[in-house]
């Protein structure tokens, strides 16, 4: 049925398509980095990746398409097999559910939609990983994933952690055979990307929007400055990353490869500077895992992640009454789960001690509560600064021509009668996933100020003067329930402003 849904979309197989049309450009001599799709999409990942991709271009797109759909859900059966074999001792009934969980999840239906080829890479380190590839070639398949993209090098330190030395090895000459591989077959892509475009980071996309549930985006989306974010980052995710390998040496040591390269693979979710929601199948997976084990505690937080990742939070609790920061938390609620579960997931924080285990486990239970309870009283009473508003956007000059941006009013004869005998008239539209604030403003106006949280600091308003002694303006946020627009006149002095009116209307 999903495969179905997807063929019948405009957009279907997004990301594929531009595999397709970069390949293609390859093929026709021009160069790789500078193929640009219809969608504006360019080819992001390493030049060994064009490698492997170099025969889709031989084929119609159609049954390319086709072809890629078939293989992706043969790779999450796959993935929801291995992963239910160890939920499950081997029932087929628990195998069954799991992958069932899988293929509903938000990650899994990306990878479906976009024609993506994450799924792939998951399935490439979790095989080895697991420890499922014949000995002599594990770490193999790491390295060849690695190569194409670059976030399962982590798996290289964790086979060093653990102690799986020959399977570094091989990892490590893996991906060192797969880049030469790469610059021997494309040579001047290569040292394109190796030496700019695997750096410049505008061409993957705005990493503060809430489909990069990475640490960063989060920190992004908090407003850290400039200055601080490279430090913070780091810290965060060396604690987060140190973690998470020391305690998947445990688990790998006591005979369950599954949990610790899950565990593993949600470390280079939290780790890596950009994790789209169809690179997160890895905290489905420990989801899963989470609710497979003993004690409550593990299974009500196995329950907690698995729902984040099959709907947005933020999506679904949006139409409440909520704070700033807690809108926050709910947007960023696989970012938290994901580092929830490599810091305290399958006993993490046990890592810190060994000995002792009856006062550990008291100390990091009352941790654990203290620092929830915090969360929770900072996020509920405390709202977060206007630069935490994550999504949103005033629109300017290059949106004019996009009716979803401007929609109130298109032409001189449409807006005649709009502005009445007030210096300001908007309307206010909740879409799924935004609210957006579009209208039309008179001589009188000089600035328009919106204010996303109490205290917050003003974010101006762009007013665009597209007819005559008539302005237009457009701009969009998650939630404006504690929002405030301010208008100015051409003195500077306040003229008006607006709070309930930024509510949406009742559907």
């Amino acid at each position: 049925m999903s495969c179905v849904l997807v063929t019948r979309r405009q957009d279907k197989l997004s990301d594929l398509h531009i595999y397709y049309g970069a390949m293609r450009h390859l093929h026709e001599g021009r160069p790789l980095y500078e193929f640009v799709a219809e969608n504006g999409g360019p080819f992001t990942y390493p030049p060994f990746a064009a490698v492997v991709l170099w025969p889709i271009a031989l084929v119609p797109e159609g049954l390319l398409q086709v072809a890629w759909l078939a293989a992706t859900v043969a790779a999450l059966a796959a993935i929801g097999v291995f992963v239910g074999r160890a939920c499950g001792s081997g029932r087929p009934a628990v195998t069954a559910a799991v992958a069932c969980g899988l293929l509903l999840s938000a990650p899994a239906q990306s990878n479906l939609r976009f024609g993506q080829v994450s799924v792939f890479i998951v399935l490439l380190a979790l095989v080895d990983g697991m420890g499922l590839t014949p000995a002599r070639y594990r770490g193999l398949l790491v390295g060849v994933a690695a190569a194409i993209k670059l976030t399962p090098l982590l798996f290289v330190v964790y086979f060093l952690v653990a102690g799986r030395y020959r399977d570094a090895a091989r990892a490590g000459g893996a991906f060192v055979a797969c880049l030469a591989v790469g610059a021997v077959l494309l040579p001047s892509e290569s040292l394109a990307f190796w030496t700019g475009t695997m750096a410049d980071t505008s061409r993957i996309g705005n990493l503060a929007s809430l489909g990069n549930q990475s640490v960063q985006g989060a920190l992004l989306r908090l407003g850290l400055s400039p200055d601080a974010l490279p430090l913070v980052w780091a810290a965060l995710v060396a604690v987060i990353c140190g973690t998470a390998l020391l305690r998947a040496r445990q688990i790998e040591h006591s005979g369950h490869s599954a949990p610790a390269a899950v565990l593993v693979g949600c470390a280079t979710v939290a780790a890596s500077p950009v994790s789209w929601t169809h690179h997160q199948i890895w905290p489905v997976l420990a989801a899963m895992l989470l609710i497979a084990t003993r004690g409550t505690a593990r299974r009500v937080a196995g329950v907690a992640l698995l729902a984040a990742m099959v709907a947005s939070l933020g999506v679904v609790l949006r139409g409440f009454a909520l704070t700033p920061g807690i809108q926050f938390a709910l947007e960023n609620a696989r970012a938290v789960g994901t580092v929830a579960v490599c810091v305290f997931g399958f006993g993490g924080v046990a890592v810190v001690a060994a000995t002792h285990r009856g006062a550990v486990r008291r100390a990091r239970r009352w941790a654990v509560a203290t620092a929830a309870a915090t969360a929770l009283a900072v996020v509920a009473v405390q709202p977060l600064p206007a630069a935490a508003d994550p999504t949103f956007k005033a629109y300017s000059w290059q949106h004019t021509s996009n009716p979803r941006y401007f929609y109130v009013c298109h032409d001189e004869a449409g807006c005649a009668d709009f502005l009445g005998p007030r210096a300001i008239r908007f309307a206010v539209t909740a879409e799924k996933t935004k609210v957006r604030v579009n209208g039309v403003v008179d001589a009188r106006v000089g600035r328009l100020e919106y204010h996303s949280a109490p205290g917050g600091s003003p974010r101006e308003i762009p007013l665009l003067g597209l007819y005559p002694d008539q302005r237009v303006f457009s701009f969009r946020s998650a939630s404006l329930s504690h929002g405030r627009l301010v208008v100015y006149d051409v003195a500077g002095r306040p003229l008006v402003t607006y709070t309930s009116e930024l509510a949406p209307p009742a559907p």
